[in-house]
């Protein structure tokens, strides 16, 4: 490394950090989520998770959703980000709800539902109760793991033939982690021949991703490339080009192969110039500024529930993945310029989300922290409003930045 080139950009993050340490109150947020947790807690039962809070209500799922894991996640964050003691024991509650796999998904999202909780209570406690959940997930996961495709199927979907979605990349952390854990190779291996397919045949030459691959399971070919919850098959959606941002910067830092840090830093390279004057993504980078909610080429068929508005959504919860990817990654390139650009990327989208128009006050929202959020915009379902994972992943953002 050329000390020359490295220590001046250190130096110019020093001062970028330090510009930026007054905009970002980490322990008032810490505090707000000690309340904002609390008052959520109320409203939940022995099987429920919060979804989202719509129309003045807060809408609650079963054990069984795919984000059943974002909630205890963000207790858990919240624990260690404020220290206090009761965070740390609602974060045991919550994980305690999905101890038992058999009572989880069912799909590809176990890595969503087992990491963020029992992943992290093993990590805070040590305690062995989480290891049965942490092996049995994993154990599963591998089971949807094709040696014809090279790919780990998402959903059970009889739309679809063998389906695989960008988001997948997310979920290879379990495969990774648990493969140390029980010293079980063949897991790793999975997820990096999952990453290395993914990387072949998700992308366009930009280095944008489609959000579905639908190989045929006989052969390994591929059937159809789509982008189900964007706006066109061909338009980069926002939360699965985080999601591709994450999953491979993930996948180097718990792999140490080159090729993965080299996928992350091209989708850095997409990403980065479009979100010059936005911080806060937009819920797909190709829709028109006067797509309303059931717009698009969605397959699934034309909205015909309330229109919210004509104006392009933000999507928080893409922001939110991407600002804590930009952060990992930073530290993770050889590229010190890309280091710098990526830092001060996730600076403003942080920046962006602790403001006023983003943040929740105490008391609002059902106890969600992120405003704005869009789920499934061309399905019209969960527009503007907030969404557990997008708490998450702002929280796991800001415990990366104050531990920068």
């Amino acid at each position: 490394m050329n000390l020359r080139l490295f220590i001046p950009a250190i130096a110019g993050f020093a001062g970028l950090l330090a510009s930026c340490r007054c905009d970002i109150p980490v322990d008032k947020i810490a505090e707000l989520s000690v309340k904002q947790c609390t008052l959520m807690e109320q409203s939940l039962t022995e099987d429920t998770f919060p979804r989202n809070f719509q129309n003045g209500e807060l809408v609650l799922a079963n054990t069984h959703w795919w984000c059943s894991g974002f909630f205890p996640g963000v207790c858990w964050y919240t624990y260690k980000l404020s220290g206090d003691e009761a965070m740390k024991e609602m974060a045991l509650r919550q994980t305690a709800k999905i101890l038992d796999v058999s009572l989880l998904s069912g799909d590809h999202d176990l890595g969503f539902e087992v990491m963020p909780s029992s992943g992290e209570a093993w990590k805070e406690t040590g305690d062995s109760l989480y290891l049965k959940t942490l092996r049995d997930a994993a154990e599963e996961l591998a089971g949807r793991f094709s040696p014809v495709t090279g790919v780990i199927k998402s959903w059970n979907n009889p739309k679809f033939t063998y389906p695989v979605i960008i988001d997948n990349m997310m979920n290879l952390e379990l495969l990774t982690y648990a493969s140390r854990l029980f010293d079980v190779p063949e897991w790793k291996e999975i997820a990096i021949t999952h990453a290395r397919t993914t990387m072949r045949n998700h992308f366009r030459e930009d280095n944008s991703c489609y959000h579905l691959v639908d190989y045929n399971p006989e052969d390994g070919s591929i059937i159809r490339k789509q982008t189900v919850q964007g706006f066109a098959d061909e338009s980069a959606w926002a939360r699965g080009q985080a999601w591709a941002l994450y999953g491979f910067t993930m996948m180097f830092r718990e792999t140490g192969e080159e090729d993965f840090l080299a996928q992350a830093e091209k989708v850095a390279a997409f990403l980065l110039p479009r979100l010059e004057g936005r911080p806060v993504p937009p819920w797909d980078f190709d829709a028109p500024e006067d797509a309303a909610p059931g717009c698009g080429t969605n397959p699934e068929g034309p909205f015909t529930g309330p229109v919210a508005g004509a104006d392009v959504q933000d999507d928080a919860s893409a922001g939110a993945v991407m600002a804590s990817a930009f952060l990992e990654l930073a530290g993770l390139t050889h590229d010190a310029a890309l280091a710098a650009r990526c830092r001060k990327q996730a600076l403003e989208t942080l920046k962006a989300l602790c403001g006023e128009k983003y943040l929740a006050a105490e008391g609002e929202i059902g106890g969600f922290l992120l405003k704005h959020s869009t789920g499934h915009y061309p399905k019209g379902s969960e527009v503007d409003v907030p969404l557990t994972y997008a708490d998450y992943y702002f929280m796991e953002a800001l415990w990366r930045y104050k531990n920068l």
